[in-house]
């Protein structure tokens, strides 16, 4: 079994910052993306920004420049940096995985339980 845990949400004054994290534990043979999505209230959830093993990354328009996504390999773990943020930026935020669990199995997805991030003055 895999589990990703999210930390680092809460509540955040327009124009501030925040940092997201993301570890994930359990039978992990390797990762390959990991990234963070979010979903508003009576919307879709949405890609935010993904990144590869190799460190290449991805980012939703709306996010670009102000959001950077990052990752500790060794440790499993993904990182989002949340600057200037937005109220348009208020959602649950849910980190994202793709893992093989060993050389004889092929890559599943696996979700976090999501964290709340507010954006409000």
């Amino acid at each position: 079994q895999v589990a990703l845990v999210e930390s680092g949400g809460g509540l955040v004054q327009p124009g501030g910052s925040l940092r997201l994290s993301c570890a994930a534990s359990g039978s992990i043979f390797s990762i390959n993306v990991m990234g963070w999505y979010r979903q508003a209230p009576g919307k879709q959830r949405e890609l935010v920004a993904a990144i590869t093993s190799g460190g290449s990354t991805n980012y939703a328009d709306s996010v670009k420049g102000r959001f950077t996504i990052s990752r500790d390999n060794a440790e499993n773990t993904v990182f989002l940096q949340m600057n200037s943020v937005k109220p348009e930026d208020t959602a649950v935020y849910y980190c994202n995985a793709n893992v093989r669990i060993s050389a004889t199995k092929w890559y599943s997805n696996y979700w976090g339980q999501g964290t709340q991030v507010t954006v409000s003055s």
